[in-house]
C-alpha cells in the first residue's frame, strides 16, 4: 500500500515553508503541520543575506520577499559614542548584493502564501506525537485540532520543528554542543527617538566595552535593535524593561538623553543561546532541518539563512531520491554538507568581531582596526563577502569531484553568478525565452531547481565535444542540459577554465570539474549519483 502522502514536513516556519515550496516545484505530495495555533506574529529573526535571496529566488519567491523588505545599504560605526565611519554595501555579483532586512513574521506570511498557490496549506495545531520509521515508510502519530489523533503513513519526513524538536527527540537523535558563557541578547522593536537620521536601509552600529549594539530599520516600522552584552547575573531570567533596554542602548551609542518606544506587536526579549548541531541530520527516512538540525546564539544573523540554505540543499536531493532518479548515497550528502556548514558557521560566527564582547583594551584596539580599515574598498568588500555568505561552499563533500588541476572554480563551490552570453547556435533544446543568447545574463539565470547543468566556455565547445557531453548526460536519470557561455566582464575568470567543464546542481554548487577531454569522468559521476529506477509515483 502507497503511503498517505510523500513528504511529511514537521514545522511552518521559514525552514519548513521553504521545504515545502521546493518539494511542492518537483511535484512532490506534500502535508506540512505545526503545533502552533497560527502563523506567529512575533517579529524573530529579521536579515536574509545573498546567498539565501539566492537560494529563495531559485524557488520562485526572491522577488516578492525583496518587494517586502529594505534592502541594505549603509551603516554606520561608532565607538563609545564616536563615529568610526561609514560602510556600504553592494559590490557583490549577484542578483542578491544586499542583505535584506524583513522580520520573521513577514516572511512565513509570504511564504505560506506562496505554498498555498502551489497547492498545499498548514495545518495549523496539529502536533506530532509519536513517529515510527520503517524500511519503506514513516507511521506518524499527529493530534488534530480538536484533540483527536490521526496516524498517518509518509514516504519521507522532514524535522522542521524547531531547538526543541519532537522529531528528533523521538528518533533519540543527540543535540551535542554546550551553552554559550557570559553573553545574553537583549533586543526589542522600537521606535528611536534620537540626533541621527533615519532612513531605509540605513543602519547603525554600537560598539563599547562587553556590548555591541545593531540598530537597522524594519519595513513594519521602527527599529530592530539588538544588543549583545555580558551576562553578570545568569540567574536574572526575567524579560527586559524598555527602561532596562534603552539605558543598554544609549550607553553603548553614547546618547544619554535617547528615548524609545514599543512598536506592535510588542517585541522585547532576553535569551540566552547554546551552541548545538544534531548528531545526524539523517535517519533512514526522516531528516532534520533548521533549527531541529542546528542553532546558535545569534552572532551575524545566519540562523534563518542558514536553515534555509539546508532546505535548498535538501529538496532536490530528496525529490530525486524519492522518484528513483538518483542514488540513496545523494541523499546522504545532506547530512555530511550541513553539519559541516553549521559547525562552520558557529566557528566564524564567534571571530566575529563586530559582535565579540571584548574588555576595554580590546576593544579599543577594535575601533582602531575599523578607523583605519573602513575607509578602504578592500577592506569592506572583505566584510561583504564574509556576512554573504556566498562563500560557504562543499569542497568536502562525497558529491565534489575535483578532478581537474587549473585554478580557478573548484568542486563544491558556489557557481558564481557571472555576466555571461549563450552560444544559440549550440544550445540544445533552447532555454526558455531565450535567456542569455544575444545579451549578458547572469549565469545563475541559466541554471534550473528542476535540472543539472553542466558549463563550458563557448570558445572551446567545438560540436564533437558537444556531442560527448550530451551524450554522457543521456545517461543521467535527472535532467541535465549543457550550457556553452562565454563570459562578458572580467570576472569571467571565475568560472571554469577554458580547458574545463564544470557539473552544476540544481542549487548552484559545482559537484565536478574535469578537463574537456575527460568526459569519462563524468560517465562516472553520473553513474555513481545520478541513475536510478524511477519508483512508481
Amino acid at each position: 500500500m502507497a503511503p498517505d502522502v510523500d513528504v511529511l514536513v514537521v514545522g511552518a516556519g521559514p525552514v519548513g515553508l521553504t521545504t515545502a515550496i521546493a518539494l511542492r516545484r518537483g511535484d512532490v505530495r506534500v502535508r506540512i503541520v505545526d503545533r502552533a495555533p497560527g502563523t506567529n506574529r512575533e517579529p524573530r529573526a529579521d536579515v536574509l543575506f545573498s546567498r539565501a535571496g539566492e537560494a529563495l529566488a531559485a524557488l520562485g519567491v526572491g522577488e516578492v520577499i525583496r518587494a517586502n523588505a529594505y534592502e541594505m545599504r549603509t551603516a554606520k560605526f561608532y565607538s563609545s559614542g564616536r563615529l568610526l565611519g561609514t560602510s556600504t554595501v553592494g559590490r557583490l555579483s549577484t542578483a542578491y548584493p544586499r542583505a535584506m532586512t524583513i522580520e520573521q513574521n513577514e516572511i512565513e506570511r509570504l511564504l505560506g502564501e506562496h505554498l498555498n498557490a502551489l497547492g498545499a496549506a498548514v495545518e495549523w495545531r496539529t502536533a506530532v506525537t509519536d513517529i515510527h520509521p520503517d524500511p519503506d515508510r514513516v507511521t506518524v502519530s499527529l493530534r488534530l485540532p480538536d484533540g483527536t489523533t490521526e496516524t498517518v503513513t509518509a514516504a519521507w519526513v522532514v524535522g522542521c520543528d524547531g531547538p526543541r524538536s519532537t522529531v528528533r527527540e523521538r528518533l533519540g537523535i543527540a543535540y551535542e554542543g554546550r551553552p554559550r558563557r557570559n553573553m545574553q541578547v537583549v533586543q526589542g522593536n522600537v521606535v528611536p527617538t534620537w540626533p541621527l537620521s533615519d532612513a531605509p536601509g540605513h543602519g547603525y552600529f554600537f560598539l563599547a566595552p562587553y556590548r555591541s549594539v545593531i540598530a537597522f530599520p524594519t519595513p513594519s516600522g521602527g527599529y530592530r535593535i539588538f544588543c549583545v552584552r555580558d551576562d553578570p547575573d545568569p540567574s536574572q531570567t526575567q524579560q527586559p524593561t524598555l527602561d532596562e533596554f534603552r539605558g543598554l542602548v544609549a550607553d553603548a551609542a553614547g546618547i544619554p538623553d535617547l528615548q524609545l518606544t514599543l512598536t506592535e506587536p510588542v517585541w522585547l526579549t532576553r535569551a540566552r543561546f547554546a551552541d548545538r548541531v544534531a548528531a545526524r541530520l539523517r535517519d533512514g527516512r526522516v531528516l532534520l532541518a533548521g533549527d531541529a538540525a542546528h542553532s546558535w546564539a545569534p552572532i551575524g544573523g545566519h540562523g534563518m539563512n542558514i536553515g534555509i540554505l539546508g532546505a535548498h540543499n535538501l529538496a532536490w536531493k530528496l525529490i530525486a531520491v524519492h522518484r528513483g532518479e538518483a542514488a540513496d548515497a545523494l541523499l546522504d550528502t545532506y547530512d555530511v554538507e550541513q553539519r559541516r556548514l553549521a559547525h562552520d558557521v558557529i566557528r566564524d560566527m564567534k571571530r566575529n568581531v563586530m559582535e565579540m564582547l571584548l574588555p576595554a583594551l580590546a576593544h579599543r584596539a577594535r575601533a582602531a582596526v575599523l578607523r583605519l580599515g573602513l575607509p578602504s574598498e578592500r577592506f569592506q568588500l572583505r566584510s561583504e563577502q564574509m556576512m554573504s555568505d556566498l562563500g560557504r561552499h562543499h569542497r568536502h563533500s562525497r558529491l565534489s569531484w575535483q578532478r581537474s588541476r587549473h585554478g580557478g572554480l573548484r568542486a563544491g563551490d558556489r557557481l558564481p553568478d557571472v555576466r555571461v552570453t549563450v552560444d544559440a547556435s549550440a544550445l540544445t533544446p533552447a532555454l526558455p525565452g531565450g535567456a542569455g543568447v544575444g545579451q549578458p545574463v547572469r549565469a545563475h539565470e541559466l541554471l534550473g531547481y528542476d535540472r543539472w547543468s553542466v558549463l563550458l566556455r563557448a570558445s572551446s565547445a567545438d560540436d564533437a565535444k558537444l556531442a560527448e557531453l550530451r551524450d554522457a548526460c543521456a545517461a543521467a536519470s535527472v535532467p541535465m542540459r549543457v550550457l556553452p557561455v562565454s563570459p562578458t566582464d572580467r570576472d569571467g575568470r571565475l568560472l571554469a577554465h577554458p580547458e574545463d567543464f564544470a557539473v552544476v546542481r540544481p542549487d548552484g554548487h559545482v559537484g565536478l570539474v574535469a578537463r574537456l577531454d575527460r568526459t569519462d569522468l563524468l560517465r562516472d559521476y553520473i553513474a555513481t549519483f545520478l541513475r536510478g529506477s524511477p519508483q512508481p509515483r
